[in-house]
């Protein structure tokens, strides 16, 4: 059986960097454009704690198991013909290497966009005063606060969204996906 045309197979966009900083925001953005073209789905890491991870808390053992099971859900969703949007913060570089390569042992295509935005824009967006109480000390083990968050070194794309608005954020991202021959002709972002 021949391989699908690159543009017809599941990949994982992945999407890391603190609390706030715009990770779901933008897979979602991504996903209401994407999804007019092809299947596909959101794996969010709240969403994955609550249903995959119940039961771990927040050391570096069970934040790096949180991110393996999102990882591996993401390569069999991916390997399926499915455009899979990881929206986690996913804190340690080793764990984000192991989710690439789950899914590049398979031959699929992995794209991490490291998300980041200055600490006044997260405390501004903080609607739960996580990040007022982490910095007083009153919440432990926050990452980016009291807990290590490693960017990504590599990254396909990093988007700072402080002042870059949703919609360019939105054309880069598909800019990246269209490079790496994953959008057909027709997708490029509207």
């Amino acid at each position: 059986m021949a391989d699908p045309p690159q543009d017809a197979q599941g990949f994982v966009l992945w999407f890391t960097g603190v609390s706030g900083a715009g990770k779901t925001t933008l897979a979602n953005a991504v996903d209401s454009v994407l999804r007019r073209h092809r299947r596909t789905e959101i794996l969010d890491g709240d969403e994955v704690r609550r249903y995959l991870s119940a039961g771990h808390g927040f050391s570096k053992a069970d934040r790096d198991a949180h991110v393996r099971r999102i990882g591996f859900v993401a390569a069999l969703l991916a390997r399926n013909g499915i455009a899979t949007i990881v929206a986690a913060i996913s804190p340690y570089a080793e764990a984000r290497g192991e989710a690439r390569r789950l899914a590049e042992v398979d031959g699929t295509p992995f794209v991490e966009v490291g998300v980041t935005a200055a600490l006044e824009t997260l405390t501004l967006r903080d609607s739960k005063g996580l990040y007022r109480r982490a910095l007083s000390g009153e919440l432990p083990n926050f990452t980016g606060i009291s807990d290590p968050y490693e960017p990504p070194t590599a990254a396909d794309l990093t988007i700072c969204t402080d002042d870059e608005l949703i919609p360019i954020s939105v054309e880069k991202i598909f800019a990246v996906l269209s490079g790496r021959g994953l959008l057909t002709g027709g997708i490029a972002g509207g």
